[in-house]
C-alpha cells in the first residue's frame, strides 16, 4: 500500500513538473518570437517551479537577462517584486550565465491562468509590461524620462525619413547640389533652422526677417504646409530667411584665442530649389503628431523635435551622417563607429562618478562663476563625442548629489550653463564644424564652442592646462608622396618642421652631445618634437613622424592634471619597438628592480583592442586600440613639475566585434554580430 502511495506521489509530480514545464516553453516561445530568442533553463529547487532566463540582442549588444518563473500552484502569493527579486537570486545561474542575473521577470501561476511582469533593480517592483527588444537596453531612461518610448518611435520615423529623403534629393527629385554629401550639408542647414525657430520664438520679433520689402516670420513660412500653397515663392523666403539667420549672434562662439565664430560661413547659402524637396524635409522633421506618455496618453497635441529625448535625436542625426556619405574621400574619415564613442565616453564617466574629486570638479565654477568642467575633442569631425559627451554628462548630473544639484530646478540651471560653456571642438575641416554645430544646436548646446582650425596640434585657440576630459579619434599615418610630387613633399616637410619645432618646449639646449637635447617634462610642456638615439640623446624628430603621437602630446598638455584622456591610436604606436620612447613618455621608465615608473606624465588605466574593420567605412584597415591614461597630477611645491605617482594594473581587453559588419558601403547591425565593447564596458565597472 506505501509502495503504490509512493508510486502515485512520484506519478503525480512527474505530470506537475511536465505541466510546468510546457507551460514555461509556452513562455520562452513567446519571448522568442518578440526578439528574446536566447534562452537557458535553470534548475528549481521547488516541487511545481519551472524557471529560466531568455535575452536577446539588440543592435549588437545583448539585452539584460528575463527570468521566467512559473510558481507552484497555490504560491501566487509571492508574485510580489521583493519575493521575486529573492527567488531570481537563489536560482542557481548556469555557469556562462554566472555574472548574468536578472533584471527583470515574467511570472505566471501553476494553471497559466495569471502573469505578472516585475522590474529587479532596486529597489524592484513590478511594471505593466516587459520593455520590448528595442527599449530594454534603455529601460532606465523610460523610467526617467515619462516620453522616451514616444521619442524612440520618432527616431524610428526620423531614421527612415533621412533615409527617403537622401534617395529622393540623389535620385528620384534631383536637385542643386553635386553629390551625396551635399545633401547631408543641405540637410543640415534646415535642421538649423528648425533648430533656430523652436528656441527662438520668444515674441519680440525674434524670428522676423526681411523679403523682398516686407517683414515675414520663419514660424509662417517655415513649414510644409506654406512650401505646398506657395512653391517657388515660399522658396525664396526660406532662403532668405537662412540668409538673415545664418550670423545669428546667438550661434557666434569664441574661442580660446578670443576669434568669434559662426555657424555658418558667410558665403553659405541654401542650393536646394525644388519646393518638394523642402515639403518633403518640413513634413518629416515637424509633422511628428501627439505627443504620448510611456503610457501611451496624449500629453501635447503636436509634437516637436525639441520633444525627441536629446540622445535620441543625437543618434538619429549620427546615424543619417554615417549611413549617406560618400566613403572615399567624404564624410567617411571623420566618423567615428557609435559604439566605440559609447565605450570611450561610458569608461571616463564611470570613473568621474566614482572619483570624489572628479565628481566634484564636474559640478564646481571657475573664478568668472562659469561650469569649472571643459570637455574637448581637437580633431571634432561632425561632433560625435561631443554629442555622446552630452548625453552622458546629462545623466551623471541626475546621479551626482550635492549643493549644486540639489534641486531640478539647479541642475536644470547647471546643465544648461554647461551647453555654452563645457563642451570645445576643433577641426580643419569647415564642412564638419558645421555639422557639428548642427549636430550640438539640435541637442540645446547652440553656443557650444565648435570652431575651425588649421592646425589643432599648435592652435592657441586651445589654451593647455584647461580640460577635465578628452575624448578624441585623431588624424594617423603620414602621406605617401608618389613622383613627381616633389613639391608637395617639401611644402609637407616645411609645415611639419615648424609643428615639431613647438613640440620642444620641454627641451633644453645642449652643446657637448652631437647638438642633442636636455629633456625635462613639465606640465603644460610638449616633447614629442624630439626622439631618443640608441644612447637616450634627444634629437629632432623626423618629419614622417606619424601625428597621432603628436596628439597625444597635444592632448596631454591640453589636460588639467589629473584629466582624463581617452584616445583611438593605431597599434603601431601602442606595441612597435621604435615607438617604445613614445610609451615611456607617458607613463615613464621601469625600475627593474621595484618594477615601479618613473618620469611619466600619465598613468595608463586601460588599453583596449579594436577589430582591424572598426574603421573601414573611413577607407582603412588598419588595427586600432582605444588608449586610456589619466594625466598626472602636479607638485604642490612646483606646479609645473609631475608628482612621481605609482602606476596602477591596466585593463586590458579585446574587441573582435562591434555589433555590425560593413555590408555595402554601411554599418549593418542587424547581422547578429555581438557588440563586444558592451561587455568589456560592463567588465571594467564591475573592477574585473
Amino acid at each position: 500500500m506505501a509502495a503504490k502511495k509512493k508510486r502515485e506521489n512520484a506519478e503525480h509530480a512527474t505530470t506537475v513538473a511536465s505541466e510546468e514545464s510546457n507551460l514555461l516553453k509556452s513562455v520562452v516561445r513567446r519571448l522568442s518570437g518578440a526578439g528574446f530568442d536566447q534562452s537557458l533553463d535553470l534548475k528549481a529547487s521547488e516541487l511545481g517551479m519551472s524557471a529560466a532566463v531568455v535575452w536577446g540582442r539588440h543592435e549588437g549588444v545583448e539585452t539584460p537577462r528575463i527570468l521566467v518563473l512559473v510558481l507552484p500552484a497555490g504560491a501566487w502569493g509571492r508574485a510580489n517584486a521583493d519575493e521575486v527579486q529573492v527567488l531570481s537570486y537563489s536560482l542557481p545561474p548556469p555557469e556562462t550565465q554566472a555574472d548574468q542575473y536578472p533584471q527583470f521577470a515574467v511570472v505566471k501561476d501553476a494553471e497559466g491562468k495569471l502573469e505578472a511582469f516585475f522590474d529587479l533593480a532596486y529597489p524592484p517592483h513590478q511594471i505593466d509590461k516587459l520593455p520590448s527588444l528595442s527599449e530594454i537596453n534603455d529601460y532606465k531612461r523610460i523610467k526617467a524620462d515619462p516620453t522616451y518610448r514616444w521619442s524612440m518611435r520618432m527616431y524610428d520615423r526620423l531614421m527612415k525619413g533621412f533615409n527617403a529623403l537622401h534617395e529622393r534629393i540623389y535620385q528620384t527629385h534631383k536637385d542643386r547640389v553635386n553629390g551625396k554629401n551635399d545633401i547631408i550639408e543641405e540637410v543640415a542647414k534646415l535642421l538649423f533652422l528648425e533648430s533656430f525657430r523652436l528656441h527662438h520664438d520668444h515674441g519680440g520679433g525674434a524670428l522676423t526677417f526681411e523679403h523682398e520689402g516686407k517683414k515675414l516670420s520663419l514660424k509662417d513660412v517655415f513649414t510644409a504646409a506654406h512650401v505646398k500653397a506657395n512653391g517657388a515663392k515660399a522658396v525664396a523666403e526660406i532662403q532668405s530667411a537662412f540668409e538673415h539667420f545664418k550670423l545669428h549672434p546667438d550661434y557666434v562662439v569664441t574661442d580660446d584665442a578670443g576669434e568669434k565664430h559662426a555657424i555658418f560661413d558667410k558665403n553659405a547659402h541654401l542650393r536646394l530649389a525644388q519646393s518638394g524637396n523642402y515639403e518633403a524635409v518640413l513634413s518629416l522633421i515637424q509633422d511628428l503628431g501627439p505627443v504620448t506618455d510611456n503610457q501611451g496618453n496624449v500629453v501635447k497635441k503636436q509634437g516637436s523635435l525639441a520633444d525627441i529625448a536629446a540622445d535620441v535625436l543625437g543618434r538619429a542625426f549620427d546615424v543619417f551622417l554615417r549611413a549617406n556619405f560618400e566613403s572615399k574621400g567624404g564624410l567617411g574619415i571623420y566618423l567615428t563607429p557609435a559604439p566605440v564613442k559609447q565605450a570611450m565616453l561610458a569608461l571616463a564617466f564611470h570613473d568621474i562618478k566614482e572619483s570624489t574629486e572628479d565628481a566634484a570638479r564636474l559640478v564646481a565654477r571657475d573664478g568668472k562663476g562659469r561650469p569649472a568642467f571643459r570637455f574637448c575633442d581637437p580633431a571634432c569631425g561632425s561632433g560625435g563625442f561631443l554629442s555622446v559627451a552630452l548625453s552622458h554628462l546629462r545623466r551623471t548630473l541626475d546621479e551626482l548629489g550635492g549643493k549644486a544639484t540639489a534641486t531640478d530646478e539647479a541642475k536644470k540651471k547647471l546643465f544648461a550653463e554647461m551647453c555654452e560653456h563645457s563642451f570645445v571642438g576643433a577641426d580643419s575641416s569647415p564642412q564638419m564644424v558645421m555639422l557639428a554645430r548642427v549636430n550640438m544646436a539640435l541637442l540645446g548646446a547652440p553656443k557650444a564652442r565648435i570652431f575651425y582650425t588649421q592646425n589643432s596640434l599648435i592652435s592657441p585657440q586651445l589654451e593647455p592646462g584647461t580640460f577635465d576630459l578628452i575624448c578624441t579619434n585623431p588624424p594617423f599615418g603620414t602621406p605617401k608622396f608618389n613622383k613627381g610630387q616633389e613639391e608637395a613633399k617639401k611644402a609637407h616637410e616645411e609645415a611639419m618642421q615648424k609643428i615639431l619645432a613647438t613640440f620642444r618646449s620641454d627641451f633644453a639646449e645642449r652643446t657637448g652631445r652631437g647638438g642633442g637635447f636636455d629633456y625635462s617634462p613639465t606640465v603644460t610642456g610638449l616633447a614629442m618634437g624630439g626622439t631618443p638615439n640608441s644612447k637616450g640623446v634627444w634629437k629632432e624628430a623626423s618629419t614622417n613622424t606619424d601625428p597621432a603621437v603628436l596628439f597625444i602630446d597635444r592632448c596631454l598638455q591640453l589636460l588639467k592634471p589629473g584629466g582624463r584622456l581617452l584616445i583611438v591610436l593605431p597599434d603601431g604606436v601602442l606595441c612597435n619597438s621604435g615607438d617604445r620612447y613614445v610609451r615611456e613618455y607617458i607613463m615613464g621608465t621601469k625600475d627593474e628592480a621595484t618594477g615601479e615608473f618613473h618620469g611619466g606624465k600619465a598613468i595608463v588605466k586601460g588599453v583596449i583592442s579594436l577589430p582591424a574593420d572598426a574603421f573601414k567605412l573611413s577607407g582603412t584597415g588598419a588595427k586600432t586600440s582605444v588608449l586610456y591614461v589619466q594625466k598626472r597630477h602636479e607638485r604642490k611645491d612646483d606646479p609645473e613639475k609631475f608628482q612621481d605617482e605609482p602606476q596602477t594594473d591596466v585593463f586590458m581587453a579585446v574587441a573582435e566585434t562591434l555589433g555590425y559588419v560593413v555590408k555595402n558601403n554601411v554599418e549593418d547591425y542587424s547581422a547578429g554580430v555581438p557588440n563586444d565593447l558592451a561587455a568589456i564596458v560592463g567588465a571594467y565597472v564591475r573592477g574585473e
